[in-house]
């Protein structure tokens, strides 16, 4: 029995880690999927909504991060604040950045 478990162990000059390679695929594999399921829809969506930022107009009905619907009456392109028509005479400064999404009409 110890004369089959000697004819199993790595001779002299050899360890028994095999391939470099080998033994960090499952650490590669693991980035691959991570980047697919994770980090390229997070990057895609962000890019999304810069897109859909740049893209406001005056009129546009727009929601803020907070729940806030309003309508676009004035931009400022240098300071990046939006005013919003939230009622008939109430209007607030926002930040773009502060911009959820559109709303349809």
């Amino acid at each position: 029995m110890l004369g089959v478990a000697y004819a199993m162990a790595p001779s002299g000059g050899q360890e028994g880690g095999g391939n470099f390679l080998l033994s960090f695929l499952p650490f590669i594999l693991m980035f691959v999927v991570l980047y697919f399921l994770l980090i390229r829809p997070q990057s895609k969506k962000q890019k999304e909504h810069q897109k859909m930022l740049s893209a406001l107009t005056k009129g546009d009905r727009v929601v803020t991060n907070s729940g806030i619907l309003g309508t676009i009456v004035g931009m400022s392109e240098k300071d990046n604040i939006i005013v919003l028509r939230i009622a008939e005479n109430v209007k607030i400064e926002i930040l773009r950045s502060a911009i959820g999404g559109k709303t349809p009409e």
